[in-house]
C-alpha cells in the first residue's frame, strides 16, 4: 500500500503533469506596426497572460533580448529571403546559429527553429527559393548538432498548405504530384531528426471562401453534431479535418511518422466576410479547448497551438490582414483568454 505521503507526492506530480498539457497555446508575434509596444513590454505581456510560448518570424534581437530568463518556449523563423545565403554557404549557416541561437540559448529557450514559411515550388513568388529550403534545414541542423543541441533544439519548416491536394474526406489527402520531390525529402530529413513539421491551419478562409459549404458553426468550434464521417474517424470542427487532412497525407507518402503542430491560426475581428468580434472571440474559445486534445486522427495527445497573433499590425495588407490580434497595440485585450500555468 502506498503511503499517506507518498499519495500525496504522487497527486502533485499528476496535477502538475495535468497542467502542463493544459498549457498548449502560444502566440504569433508579428511586428508590422508602427504603433507596437517594445519588445520587453511585450513580454511581459505575455507573462501577465500566462502565454508560455511564442513564434517569432525572424530573429529581432530586441525581442530575444526581452525572452531573456522569460521561460517562454519559443519558435525562431528564418525568413525566405535567407534562405539562398544559408542553403549555400554552410559558414554563413554557422555564424546564423552562433548569433541568433547560441548567443540566446539556454537562458533563451529555443525550441525550434523554422526555415522558410508557407514555401511552394509550384506556385507563387516562394518558388524561387524552394530549391533552397532542405539544404538551408540541413546546414542549419548541422551546425545546432555540431554544439550537441540537436536534440533540444528541433530545425523544421512551415509548409504551404495548397499543396495538399484532395483534402476531402483528410484520409484521402496527399501531397501534389507537382511538389513531391520538393516534400518529400524533406518529410525524410524530419523522420531523421525526430523533428516536427510546422503547418498554418485557418479554418476561417475554408469559411470565408465557401459559405455555403462550410457551415459557421463547423468552422467555429460549435457545431453540436458531427459533420464529416471519414471511416472511423468523425469531425465535429473543420480545424480537426484540415490538421488530419495534414497528417494523413504525411502517412500517405509512406516515409514514416512525423509530428505537425500548428504553427499558426486564428480569426480576424474585421476586414473580411464572417470576420467579427463574436466570431473570432468563439473560435479563440474554440480553439483553446480543441488544445488540450488531440484530433481524431492523433488522439493521444494535445496539439501544439500557435494562435495568429498577438496584436493588429496597421501596416500589413490587405485589410483583413491588420485584424488578426488579440490584443490590441495598447496592450488591452480584444477577448479574454485563459490563463493555465504549466509549473
Amino acid at each position: 500500500m502506498f503511503s499517506l505521503s507518498t499519495l500525496v507526492l504522487l497527486l502533485q506530480i499528476f496535477t502538475i503533469n495535468l497542467h502542463t498539457t493544459d498549457a498548449q497555446v502560444g502566440m504569433c508575434y508579428g511586428t508590422f506596426g508602427d504603433d507596437l509596444p517594445p519588445a520587453n513590454e511585450v513580454v511581459s505581456l505575455y507573462q501577465d497572460n500566462c502565454i508560455q510560448k511564442m513564434r517569432l518570424f525572424d530573429p529581432k534581437r530586441d525581442v530575444l533580448h526581452a525572452l531573456n530568463n522569460s521561460n517562454i518556449e519559443l519558435i525562431l523563423g528564418i525568413p525566405n529571403i535567407d534562405l539562398q545565403q544559408l542553403a549555400t554557404f554552410p559558414n554563413e549557416a554557422i555564424t546564423w546559429v552562433q548569433n541568433n541561437v547560441l548567443d540566446f540559448f539556454p537562458n533563451v529557450k529555443i525550441k525550434y527553429v523554422a526555415v522558410g514559411n508557407e514555401v511552394n515550388p509550384a506556385v507563387g513568388d516562394t518558388y524561387k527559393v524552394a530549391k533552397y529550403v532542405l539544404p538551408a534545414i540541413q546546414n542549419i541542423y548541422q551546425a545546432i548538432r555540431a554544439k550537441g543541441l540537436q536534440d533540444q533544439i528541433k530545425v523544421t519548416t512551415v509548409i504551404d498548405m495548397t499543396m495538399l491536394g484532395n483534402t476531402y474526406p483528410p484520409s484521402q489527402s496527399s501531397f501534389k504530384a507537382e511538389v513531391k520531390s520538393y516534400i518529400e525529402p524533406i518529410i525524410g530529413y524530419l523522420v531523421y531528426a525526430n523533428a516536427p513539421l510546422l503547418a498554418n491551419v485557418y479554418p476561417y478562409y475554408g469559411y470565408s471562401s465557401s459559405p455555403d459549404d462550410v457551415a459557421l458553426s463547423y468552422a467555429l468550434f460549435t457545431s453540436p453534431d458531427v459533420v464529416v464521417t471519414d471511416g472511423e474517424y468523425k469531425y465535429q470542427n473543420l480545424f480537426d479535418a484540415v490538421l488530419d487532412s495534414v497528417h494523413a497525407a504525411i502517412d500517405n507518402t509512406k516515409i514514416g511518422y512525423v509530428e505537425v503542430i500548428v504553427s499558426e491560426s486564428g480569426w480576424p475581428s474585421d476586414g473580411g466576410f464572417g470576420a467579427s468580434d463574436d466570431n473570432a472571440k468563439t473560435y479563440l474559445e474554440g480553439l483553446f479547448r480543441r488544445a488540450k486534445t488531440g484530433s481524431p486522427r492523433r488522439p493521444s495527445k494535445p496539439t501544439e497551438i500557435y494562435v495568429f497573433s498577438m496584436f493588429d499590425e496597421n501596416q500589413k495588407t490587405p485589410e483583413i490582414e491588420k485584424h488578426w490580434g488579440v490584443f490590441h497595440p495598447n496592450k488591452e485585450n480584444k477577448f479574454p483568454i485563459p490563463c493555465v500555468k504549466s509549473t
